[in-house]
């Protein structure tokens, strides 16, 4: 998945942004509703936040308080400092996470939950846990879809082809799989839950 993330990092936020790729696929309400969810993450309380896989920082930049990014690509944490100069950004493994117990107030990962197998969400769960004693995750909504799970195909604008595993929640199935929570956002398109 590393060489995946590395190829898209350039490209990224075109799905955030409805351009290249993405630029005719339907998605009714999409841009009100990313609107919706950045305004709910910029009224999170500010605190030390470690965002566990945050890419390029698309999410990551309307977190308050002292942030620090992790990711696994080098490429998606050039752009994100790029982006937040003033915020702290390491390579590092969301499964043995380089930080001491309780580092942090707050981690917080947007859609990378989504994409764990069960032995995975175990062991990320079990990390976020030991360094803070919040989780806020943002993952994708299954209000647009049919299946709870799929393999996607995923093709980088190098025409390269990976299969990427994909989950999608109602808050609730959410809540639930982290041990309990409560809703922050929830939409069509992304649900945000407090754990």
């Amino acid at each position: 998945m590393k060489e995946y993330y590395d190829t898209r990092a350039p490209e990224y936020d075109e799905w955030y942004l409805g351009v290249g790729r993405f630029h005719n696929r339907e998605r009714p309400g999409w841009n009100d509703e990313l609107a919706a969810l950045i305004a709910a993450i910029e009224g999170l309380p500010p605190k030390p936040t470690l965002d566990v896989a945050c890419g390029t920082g698309f999410l990551t930049r309307h977190l308050r308080g002292e942030i620090t990014g992790l990711d696994q690509s080098a490429r998606m944490l050039e752009t994100a400092q790029a982006r937040m100069p003033n915020a702290t950004f390491v390579r590092g493994d969301a499964f043995e996470l380089p930080f001491p117990d309780n580092s942090f107030d707050r981690v917080f990962t947007g859609h990378f939950y989504g994409h764990l197998r069960e032995e995975d969400r175990i062991r990320f769960l079990t990390e976020a846990r030991r360094v803070a004693p919040e989780l806020i995750v943002v993952d994708a909504s299954n209000e647009h879809v049919t299946v709870d799970e799929e393999l996607q195909e995923r093709i980088p604008n190098d025409g390269s082809r990976w299969k990427v595993y994909k989950r999608y929640f109602t808050t609730g199935q959410l809540a639930q799989e982290l041990g309990g929570g409560e809703q922050v956002f929830a939409g069509r398109w992304f649900v945000v839950v407090s754990a």
